[in-house]
């Protein structure tokens, strides 16, 4: 199985909004830019859902047989470890592997002297098209970064061999991500990352590595857009020099985690696409969710009250429900509106506060993120909401359809006319 040079992962909590999703990407391949769909929902999304894998597999195949899609679409394991993988085996055919916790773990000294011997002819200046100067690396450089990431990429290597045994060769799509961790990988650190993995014959097709800045869910990019920018551009050379260099697969792409909402580095990555003729994989971060609570919302009565009782009761249990994304989310609590507040608002009012439009004065980045990670408590209500969701499915499927066409995927993507 070989990924498509454009690929987009949408993620969608409740499992109700494939068919909207599939339509932004079909008006995408009608104004001639074919972007493959890819369902991604992790281990945590389902706990917390209390949803299973193979839900995620019947509501694309559902959407695909509904709509007519007739290119590829992938159903993705989501930052997955050897604890959890087995549960999704059966329905998935794209694994990320995400091995961020084992970065800096001390591998066997065999393995160290054994990879530095293998990379000596690297040692010097490594020229790559695109990239000016060079990545310059020495056998102490090469020591150094085998030392905090060969430990991590060997635990990938272990967990492709075990899907490979369950699955089968070329079953499935293989992503290493190591996004989640403190500092960005230098290019040097990228190069050797996928030395390893080839020496280790993991064919792997994305890799998620981590940027500078801050890329919190749901909201835009947090920092300098030009630094990002040489970040992306030297990382694509990297990859274009390991795919000939390694023999990884040619088909190798970066992939951008938690990148929906990034519209900073939309026009970024876009030209950086254009001029290399890169791929891309884009992993979108649940704000499907989000556009179902803006369609509740704008929809009023009873499905109004459940988007403000949802967030009244998510103010009430700040805590803990940012407490397991602590890392990826940044609310100033004083910049919440109050309960009291958010039930006085009409339908437009919330909606204003809640979509992802920077040029709106009533858009509020905390109130959206604090609804962002406020997705258990919809899943609480059980039936309650998600027969809201029924009621009221086409105010929300416009609202999805368009939030990914007309602000990801035009903004994002080479090649539409």
């Amino acid at each position: 199985m070989e990924i498509s040079k454009y690929s987009f992962g949408v993620g969608d909590r409740f499992g109700r909004q494939g068919r909207a999703q599939l339509k932004a990407l079909a008006q995408a391949r009608e104004k001639g830019c074919s972007i493959a769909p890819a369902w991604n929902k992790s281990y945590r999304e389902h706990v917390i859902v209390g949803t299973s894998p193979g839900e995620v597999r019947l509501e694309a195949d559902n959407a695909v047989a509904a709509c007519g899609w007739d290119g590829p679409y992938y159903v993705d394991a989501d930052h997955i470890g050897r604890d959890n993988v087995d549960g999704f085996l059966s329905a998935s055919d794209f694994f990320t592997f995400d091995v961020a916790d084992l970065i800096g773990e001390p591998a066997a000294e065999a393995d160290l002297r054994g990879f530095a011997g293998d990379c000596r002819h690297l040692c010097g200046t490594v020229n790559l098209p695109g990239l000016d100067g060079g990545i310059g690396l020495t056998g102490e450089r090469i020591r150094d970064v085998a030392g905090k990431y060969l430990a991590a990429v060997h635990h990938a290597a272990q967990l492709y061999r075990y899907v490979r045994e369950k699955k089968g060769e070329g079953a499935f799509i293989t992503e290493v991500s190591m996004d989640e961790t403190d500092a960005p990988q230098a290019p040097e650190e990228l190069l050797l990352i996928l030395k390893a993995l080839s020496d280790l014959h993991v064919p792997v097709q994305t890799v998620a590595p981590k940027f500078s800045g801050e890329f919190y869910k749901g909201v835009d990019y947090v920092g300098d857009p030009e630094v990002f920018r040489a970040e992306f551009r030297a990382d694509l050379a990297v990859i274009r020099f390991a795919v000939r260099e390694f023999g990884l697969p040619a088909n190798l792409k970066l992939s951008i985690h938690s990148g929906s909402d990034k519209f900073s580095l939309y026009p970024v990555m876009k030209n950086e696409l254009e001029r290399c003729g890169a791929g891309l994989h884009l992993k979108t971060a649940g704000t499907t969710w989000l556009e179902e609570l803006v369609g509740l919302a704008l929809s009023g009565g009873e499905a109004l009250s459940i988007a403000v009782e949802i967030y009244c009761r998510a103010l009430e249990r700040m805590e803990e429900l940012c407490s397991p994304y602590a890392a990826v989310i940044d609310i100033d609590p004083a910049r919440l509106p109050g309960a009291e507040d958010v039930r006085s608002w009409s339908g437009r009012a919330f909606a204003d506060a809640l979509r992802h439009d920077p040029s709106s004065d009533a858009y509020n980045p905390h109130f959206r993120q604090l609804l962002h990670v406020a997705y258990k408590v919809a899943a609480e209500m059980g039936d309650r909401y998600l027969d809201a969701l029924e009621d009221n499915r086409e105010v929300i499927a416009e609202n999805v359809t368009m939030n990914l066409y007309e602000r990801h995927i035009v903004e994002l993507f080479p090649g539409i006319t």
